[in-house]
């Protein structure tokens, strides 16, 4: 029974890393950027969440601010910070270093406004349900019905629209889709909005089964590269299955390590990967 309980909390928690692991996979295969600032937008993402629900806002509609106010985020580093570097050629070191400062600014802005404690959304409490004499909490399935429906919308939006493909475009090579007539700046703007919009929505997803702290998302910005690295950089497909793997590889390896070292599983997975197969296993 501890089994199956493990895997359905790395379900749950690879659901999560899923969707924050595409977006930042979309901002490594086409924006070219390894944001370290990434899982600190999903901690403001749920604290957002947060803030607006322990205000007497419904929870999902709480999710739908949060969205919006870290798109506009998203946006704002993109003007003041990421195409200003793009416009000076910058190096992906210096990209790197940049990413690391916002993280820390965010992170401290975080701890500065609402201070280090923990935080829980305002929600009725549910009895958790009993499958097959496995405790399973309500809310964690919630997570993973939520994950799936975003996963197929996105799928839609990169397979079936104008922007989807010019998106794909832009990541084989960004040079030939500029002379082929593609808004290279639309798609990048659009780029940022979809990284937002699973971010936030990770973030606040991430808020309903665990609480809501300062380095929620430091914690879990290992776990994410290292689901990019094995799905294979710039690949949303391979990043959602590396996410799964990952979070299950992490909850499944409780019993040996203990959940002090977990995230060492996500470590050793990205390093195994990176020495045998580098492209990641979709490439």
């Amino acid at each position: 029974m501890e089994t199956i309980q493990n895997l359905f909390n790395g379900l749950t928690v690879g659901s999560i890393i899923a969707l924050a692991a595409v977006g930042l996979t979309l901002t490594m295969g086409i924006l070219k950027l390894s944001n370290f600032a990434h899982g600190d937008f999903l901690t403001a993402g749920a604290y957002v969440t947060w803030l607006v629900n322990t205000n007497g806002v419904n929870i999902w509609l709480s999710m739908a601010v949060a969205v919006v106010a870290i798109t506009g985020l998203m946006l704002l580093s993109e003007q003041l910070l990421w195409k200003p570097m793009r416009n000076q050629r910058a190096s992906s070191t210096s990209l790197i270093i940049i990413s690391i400062g916002l993280a820390l600014f965010l992170r401290n802005g975080i701890l500065f406004i609402w201070g280090g404690s923990n935080k829980n959304y305002a929600l009725p409490l549910v009895e958790a349900l009993n499958i097959g004499g496995v405790r399973v909490a309500y809310y964690r399935i919630l997570v993973i019905i939520l994950t799936v429906l975003a996963i197929i919308a996105l799928h839609f939006i990169l397979q079936n629209t104008k922007i989807g493909k010019g998106m794909r475009a832009v990541a084989d090579n960004i040079d030939l889709a500029r002379v082929s007539g593609i808004n290279v700046e639309q798609v990048i703007l659009f780029t940022w909005v979809l990284t937002a919009v699973l971010t936030a929505f990770g973030g606040g997803l991430y808020g309903l089964i665990t609480v809501v702290r300062p380095n929620m998302g430091w914690f879990l910005i290992l776990p994410m590269f290292a689901a990019v690295i094995l799905g294979g950089i710039g690949n949303p497909y391979g990043a959602i299955a590396g996410g799964l793997v990952i979070g299950i590889a992490q909850e499944m390896s409780v019993p040996l390590v203990g959940p002090e070292y977990k995230l060492g599983v996500a470590l050793v997975v990205m390093i195994v990967v990176l020495l045998f197969r580098p492209q990641g296993i979709f490439k």
